[in-house]
């Protein structure tokens, strides 16, 4: 049972978001349900998916990112939400599962994987040779800070997901054993 009420009746902007998300996804995941109880962390959320959603690094590298983060974060939510993005975006159920483990038969994938759980792991105290890794990979800056730009997004979801015990309403995706 989820430790903040599931906002399902809403007035005003809150209700404006909201219809956006349910005419993006077909329904209101209950994620945003739960930070619906800000609006103000409603529009932050829903505002950062839209604009990394347009971004460089593409959605299906944006969402292996993500079940990344959600996996070390033992967040089962986002694994399992991600993971059906993912699959959505064009990820096979292998690229995903890899993901997952912050690995990648892509050596550019790859590298933005262990990029990414190396800011989630040292709390963003990472090494020019990390960047410079990235850079090796045939990243760029803007490719580079909108990785960065995925991993504060997921930190923020796995977080609500986990501190709030947000019911999973997507196909549920086991975590590995560590």
């Amino acid at each position: 049972m989820s430790r903040v009420s599931l906002v399902t009746a809403a007035a005003g902007e809150r209700a404006e978001l909201l219809g956006q998300i349910q005419s993006a996804f077909g329904a209101t995941p209950n994620m945003f349900k739960a930070v619906a109880n800000s609006p103000a962390a409603l529009k932050s959320m829903w505002g950062s998916f839209g604009a990394l959603g347009k971004g460089v690094i593409g959605a299906k590298l944006g969402e292996q990112i993500a079940v990344a983060i959600a996996d070390r974060n033992d967040c089962e939510y986002c694994l399992a939400a991600h993971t059906a993005l993912g699959r959505k975006a064009g990820a096979t159920a292998q690229e995903m599962s890899a993901a997952q483990a912050g690995v990648s038969d892509d050596p550019k994938t790859e590298a933005a994987l262990r990029f990414a759980l190396a800011v989630v792991n040292n709390r963003a105290k990472i090494s020019d040779e990390q960047v410079q890794d990235l850079r090796r990979a045939g990243f760029g800056d803007e490719e580079i800070v909108e990785i960065l730009a995925h991993v504060a997004l997921n930190l923020f979801t796995n977080y609500v997901n986990v501190a709030f015990q947000v019911p999973v309403d997507f196909p549920t995706v086991q975590l590995r054993v560590k």
